[in-house]
């Protein structure tokens, strides 16, 4: 792989690839009029809402709101980066990709990433050999036995050991031609001092290779075999491995990820190891650290909920909540397993068994509601203590994207704490924070979508998506829109996007072809888009001019419902700081705006 695909191969892979075929190969379709139709397999559900339309070449899901065409469909199926979907379609239907030339520097860095994924690969299986096969090994074996993992587990997951010398992965990668430098850069070995050579980092411990996505290597876990600390030590950040962007074990279990809607997320690589052994295999692994976004992202690709299973105690308690805070934004269900004290899934498991743990699972309480009984506790039952209390838990409510949700867990804390929840009502409306909108033009194209929730339909939403349809087919329409001007029109920065896309094809007198705009589409846009064109046309139906003044009210609607935001921000700040002229100028104003809103 030298440098960038040709957009003229990308049009010839798209166009020889027939969507219903690649969809099929993964899941069975039915005819149902202009589209076939089958069970989504990005979110669980018994009556299809997967729609797959031959003639447009695209996909869409009315259950989860995800869609797209070939390519998009191959990236959320695979975990595919757009050049990896393009080059794997190029390899079924037979299409040789021959890549634009790199610059130097980006060719250097190309070659710099295969090299170092190289050495680690051959650390991992200088690393796997000595575990199952070489005497140095014994000792790892010996362990693994004690703990009750077998032969089959070492080679699935390619444990390995690092036998006890200071140089025996130095001297093994000598003697392979590798210049010990890469090593260095990626933690393997480090330099001696006073003239002495290089030495390992790992030695006499049990390895876990950590893999990404793609099954390559790209660091090391390692664990002692007794008492002596640290217990672990893991590869330090290189070039092919951020710790924040890894999860243990996540290219084996997404699949059942995926089929269940499940993952079950642990801190150590022995949880992730008991999990599987015993059959559930959507669990994954923090790699020694705080669950971070892009975390968050990564199980918002294969999973709606999310069980935490961390350590009983406090630091295993702040995990939990850390990541609570990263999940819950993100629309993710989350709910936390409780253990007895003093347990991880690997003790559990050997003594309790199977039955017992998934009981576990289903006790799992939501994490809002052991936020909120951690907080309770801890502050007593004291009048200042119950108002820091619900203080602090509407701070973490907020983080709740479902209004109703948060709603009722705003009722459950008024019932806990005795305070009115009119007044909770109040204080957490002036203070949700509004999501930041992103220019349509410059939002980047996210490498790999991540899952949508399931679109709500409104009025507002079906009279922007009307429109969009009459401006793919009407030059009317689009030379309307271009004189009123999009954000007149439409008030969602994504639809925004669909529409200067579809008025900068008319005024540069391109004639539509809708694959080719796909190309111009992130991959929430593009959802959005087979949305509306995978819909029978009947559905479009309506009355043109009043579709266009459908928008515009609710532009003007959107308008002013954020203004009111503001306003109740502005007059919160100048009642803690006692501006009186302010406050009344506020107060007037948010009446004005109420007024025009109820016109």
């Amino acid at each position: 792989m030298t440098g960038r695909i040709p957009e003229d191969t990308i049009r010839e892979i798209r166009e020889r690839s027939d969507i219903v075929e690649v969809v099929s190969s993964y899941l069975p379709l039915k005819r149902s009029g202009a589209n076939h139709q089958g069970l989504c397999p990005f979110h669980g559900e018994k009556t299809p809402s997967f729609n797959v339309n031959a003639t447009r070449q695209i996909f869409h899901c009315f259950g989860c709101g995800v869609g797209g065409n070939v390519f998009s469909f191959l990236m959320r199926m695979e975990g595919l980066t757009f050049p990896e979907a393009v080059r794997r379609l190029g390899e079924r239907v037979g299409i040789s990709i021959e890549e634009e030339t790199l610059s130097p520097a980006e060719q250097q860095r190309r070659e710099d990433h295969e090299r170092l994924t190289r050495v680690n690969e051959v650390a991992c299986d200088f690393y796997h050999q000595v575990l199952l096969d070489d005497k140095e090994g014994a000792a790892g074996r010996r362990y693994l036995r004690e703990r009750g993992y077998d032969g089959e587990t070492a080679r699935i997951f390619r444990l390995g050991f690092a036998p006890g010398r200071w140089e025996a992965l130095a001297e093994h990668l000598a003697q392979k031609g590798f210049d010990p430098r890469w090593a260095r850069e990626l933690g393997l070995i480090r330099p001696g001092k006073d003239g002495r050579g290089d030495y390992d980092l790992f030695r006499n411990r049990l390895l876990f290779p950590i893999l990404d996505l793609h099954d390559k290597v790209v660091a090391f876990g390692g664990r002692v075999l007794d008492d002596s600390l640290p217990k672990y030590i893991n590869s330090s950040e290189s070039p092919i491995y951020h710790k924040g962007r890894i999860l243990y074990g996540l290219a084996r279990a997404r699949e059942e990820m995926r089929r269940s809607d499940e993952v079950i997320v642990v801190e150590g690589y022995f949880d992730q190891l008991a999990l599987h052994r015993a059959g559930f295999a959507n669990a994954v692994a923090t790699c020694g650290t705080a669950l971070t976004d892009e975390h968050g992202r990564l199980l918002q690709r294969y999973a709606k909920k999310v069980l935490l299973l961390f350590d009983q105690d406090n630091a295993g308690r702040k995990a939990t909540f850390r990541a609570m805070e990263v999940l819950l934004p993100l629309g993710l269900s989350v709910a936390v397993v409780g253990l007895d004290a003093g347990e991880d899934p690997d003790s559990f498991l050997r003594k309790a068994g199977t039955e017992a743990f998934i009981g576990r699972l289903r006790e799992a309480q939501p994490v809002i509601e052991v936020y909120m009984d951690a907080v309770l506790t801890a502050h007593g039952d004291g009048i200042e203590g119950r108002a820091r209390a619900a203080e602090e838990i509407m701070a973490r409510l907020r983080l709740v994207p479902s209004e109703i949700e948060r709603s009722l867990y705003l009722q459950s804390l008024a019932r806990r704490t005795g305070l009115d929840p009119g007044l909770l009502q109040q204080r957490i409306a002036r203070s949700v924070p509004v999501p930041a909108v992103q220019s349509p033009r410059s939002a980047p194209q996210p490498p790999v979508p991540q899952r949508r929730s399931a679109p709500v339909m409104s009025k507002e939403v079906k009279a922007q998506e009307l429109l969009l349809r009459l401006m793919l087919e009407d030059d009317g329409i689009r030379a309307e829109v271009a004189v009123e001007g999009v954000a007149s029109l439409f008030f969602d920065p994504d639809r925004q996007a669909i529409a200067d896309q579809l008025l900068d094809r008319a005024r540069d007198g391109e004639k539509f072809a809708e694959s080719e705009l796909f190309d111009r589409l992130n991959e929430e846009q593009k959802a959005i888009f087979s949305g509306i064109l995978v819909k029978d046309e009947k559905a479009f139906a309506e009355e043109r001019q009043r579709i266009v003044q459908d928008c515009r009210q609710t532009v003007l609607k959107e308008t002013l419902k954020r203004r009111v935001r503001d306003l109740d921000e502005q007059i919160r700040r100048a009642e803690q700081s006692g501006d009186l002229q302010q406050l009344a100028a506020c107060q007037i104003e948010r009446l004005n705006v109420c007024r025009e809103l109820k016109k």
